[in-house]
């Protein structure tokens, strides 16, 4: 369960949820241009563009969840269980590189300055049957990728890699891409303005309520739900006297998912355990966490990004009280 938003609105900003059961050590990473990139059957880019994002070190190795990279290309992995299928390593592919899930981001944001040049490089890209370890099995993952310019959607399929063009500029996770925006359709007429009525002058409707024109907004924390209710977000989301990051995050929260309130059988319970949002413009990574709402920032161009050693960040969990002193109108 996660979601994701790309958004244009003066700079542009991309973000996810990460809706888990439990946390696997998540940290904000920053991978600077030298730090060596080891592919499983793509060999090693010991050069690359810089990038940061949430992460797992396994080994060294940063295992992300979404990332961003200096040329402003954005990238998230989201699951796709039943749907995902991965292909076996081939002997030889000629042009077809074989990449394992969880290369997918450093492979893409290490070489690609625009969703334009991933394109390109998709096209030659194979999502291989190959897990990182058995700590960190097989997940069934699609991507979403983005610029200031365009979203895209990847899905592994029978066929190999499946390019979408993403209008709505979000992803959740099942079903397919194409299922979810045939979904959308039926909530056309869902709207941030109050409707006239449509019975005629006879019928007296009074206007008891604001937001009539969302009633029928979906509130489950399902993907298809959250999918159109993020859908209706981003595209009704205006800014006031907050920041745009600010907006971003308040956005986000209308799709995270509190603790209790998505329960598996075995007794865990799905929590929102980060929020991300990249700005493009000032090149900061932010994010909170499920136990603090204060935002915490990493700078992309306050490191080093010609050196070669990862760097990382704690993510703060500890609850942040800001404490408020009594006004003095003397």
């Amino acid at each position: 369960m996660c979601t994701a938003i790309s958004w244009k609105c003066g700079s542009h900003f991309f973000g996810r949820t990460l809706d888990l059961e439990k946390a696997h050590g998540e940290e904000v990473i920053v991978v600077p241009r030298h730090f060596p990139l080891h592919f499983r059957r793509a060999g090693k880019m010991e050069v690359h563009y810089a990038m940061i994002g949430i992460a797992v070190a396994a080994d060294g190795y940063p295992l992300f969840f979404d990332a961003a990279n200096e040329r402003g290309l954005c990238m998230a992995a989201l699951n796709f269980p039943e749907n995902a299928v991965y292909m076996p390593p081939a002997d030889s592919q000629g042009r077809i590189q074989d990449i394992a899930p969880f290369e997918f981001i450093p492979w893409i944001l290490g070489r690609c300055a625009s969703v334009r040049e991933a394109r390109d490089l998709l096209a030659r890209t194979r999502a291989a049957d190959i897990s990182f370890s058995d700590t960190y099995p097989l997940t069934p993952l699609h991507w979403i990728l983005a610029d200031s310019a365009e979203t895209l959607v990847i899905e592994p399929g029978e066929a190999g890699l499946a390019l979408y063009e993403n209008p709505a500029g979000v992803l959740t996770n099942n079903p397919p891409f194409p299922m979810q925006m045939f979904h959308l359709q039926q909530f056309r007429r869902l709207s941030a303005v109050d409707p006239l009525p449509s019975f005629g002058a006879e019928i007296p409707f009074a206007e008891y309520s604001r937001g009539l024109g969302s009633i029928g907004l979906p509130g489950d924390f399902t993907s298809p739900s959250r999918f159109v209710r993020a859908a209706f977000l981003r595209a009704n989301l205006s800014v006031g006297n907050e920041s745009h990051l600010s907006a971003f995050f308040h956005m986000m929260d209308a799709v995270a998912v509190p603790r209790g309130c998505v329960r598996l059988r075995d007794g865990g319970e799905v929590i929102t355990r980060y929020t991300s949002c990249w700005d493009g413009e000032s090149e900061t990574y932010s994010s909170t966490v499920y136990e603090n709402r204060q935002i915490s920032s990493v700078k992309l161009r306050a490191h080093d990004l010609d050196c070669a050693e990862m760097i990382r960040y704690p993510l703060y969990t500890p609850e942040s009280v800001h404490p408020v002193k009594r006004a003095n109108h003397s």
